[in-house]
């Protein structure tokens, strides 16, 4: 059941990031300017991150035996038409809009997963299946190279197969846990419920930030890569694979840690490690190598962090509440990573330099480092062991 979620979660990030790695060319083909180009690959991210709240509210009523079938086949439809279909920038943005069902995977996920492991594993679990994060990395490895060989449409082809198969495979194999706990009353309800929950605000907060920078650096460093260091398209798309796959991979590690420690020291030391590398990112020193292991020291920090956060997740959050919280909590990472590709956009096109926008990741991560340091710390525990679900 974990490897068909995670493949699933895979696949739908893996339609969700297509339009990051063609952003320079579809810059090129569209004549767009670079905010417009940041809009066309941002708006999947904003429209995926806010649907998260209604398709975790939804796991939880009905399961991810529905939800995971039901949502890679309706994101067949957005990727067969930005692929053979939209030409403009306006096709592009109401296709990537609905582009953004495929970010939703995610909260399907993790109530399934959750409910089939017991506390003392869900860290480890819950990493695993965030290496479904890593269909961006597929996107970023593939995207360009396959458009270049076989043309533009090649690419969401193939993900629109793959999805269809998902969906068939899933609707046949996938089962939920027996005796998960369905909660009851109305979508609002529950949702408006969780909304109410201090929990769900702080957990939110931090993974906007840890979640939040991978996605904005999966969609954005290509663009950064070939405008500030000058690198060729295919060469940038890879190096941005790099990353995703370092963070990726780093996500079961913070996931394992916080099980064998406890995810607030995870989540301070991955914090302060984002804050002093973005420090060393805004310097814009040579890529090779200073450049480099900055990149990829950010990449492994925010990849740990976003392990760490649902490992607190599965202490703090009831059972049947784990899908609504996911749903805000995911809404959160996604829209972290929305705005950021937005400002380094604004900020080049203002000033022509990428510092200030650095300078700003810094400043957030040092700020959301002390704030797990003193409320989320004191919060998570607290005396009497208050660790629901722990």
């Amino acid at each position: 059941m974990l490897a068909l979620a995670t493949a699933g979660f895979m696949a739908g990030f893996w339609a969700w990031a297509l339009l990051g790695p063609l952003g320079p060319t579809l810059r090129e083909d569209l004549g767009l300017s670079s905010f417009e180009q940041s809009l066309v690959v941002a708006v999947p991210v904003f429209v995926g991150s806010l649907g998260r709240i209604p398709v975790g509210a939804l796991t939880d009523r009905v399961g991810a035996r529905r939800m995971f079938p039901l949502v890679t086949a309706l994101t067949v439809l957005p990727v067969l038409y930005l692929g053979h279909l939209a030409d403009s920038l306006a096709e592009f943005l109401v296709g990537g809009f609905f582009l953004g069902l495929g970010g939703t995977t995610f909260a399907v996920g993790v109530p399934f997963v959750n409910a089939w492991y017991p506390p003392e594993r869900r860290g480890l679990a819950l990493g695993i299946f965030g290496i479904g994060t890593g269909g961006t990395a597929v996107s970023a490895f593939t995207t360009v190279q396959l458009a270049d060989a076989v043309d533009r449409s090649f690419p969401f082809t193939l993900v629109a197969v793959t999805l269809a198969g998902y969906a068939v495979t899933a609707h046949f194999l996938l089962r939920d846990q027996p005796e998960r706990a369905i909660p009851g009353g109305s979508l609002l309800t529950r949702t408006t419920a969780t909304l109410r929950m201090p929990t769900a605000w702080q957990l939110a907060f931090l993974y906007a930030v840890a979640f939040g920078g991978f996605v904005a650096f999966s969609v954005y460093l290509p663009t950064y890569l070939t405008t500030a260091y000058g690198l060729g398209r295919s060469d940038a798309s890879l190096r941005t694979a790099g990353f995703v796959v370092l963070a990726v991979t780093a996500r079961p590690a913070g996931g394992w840690l916080s099980d064998r420690l406890h995810p607030v020291p995870v989540l301070i030391g991955a914090y302060a490690t984002v804050a002093a590398l973005a420090l060393l990112a805004s310097l814009e020193l040579p890529l090779v190598p200073i450049g480099t292991l900055a990149f990829l020291g950010m990449a492994a920090a925010l990849g740990a962090g976003s392990g760490a956060v649902f490992a607190l997740v599965a202490r703090l959050v009831p059972a049947d509440r784990v899908g609504s919280v996911t749903g805000v909590v995911g809404a959160a990472g996604g829209l972290g990573g929305f705005f950021p590709p937005l400002v380094m956009g604004a900020v080049y096109s203002i000033a022509d330099d990428y510092t200030w926008g650095y300078l700003l990741l810094a400043l957030t991560a040092a700020a959301t480092c002390a704030f797990t340091a003193t409320v989320v710390r004191h919060h998570a525990v607290r005396p009497g062991g208050h660790e629901r679900g722990a």
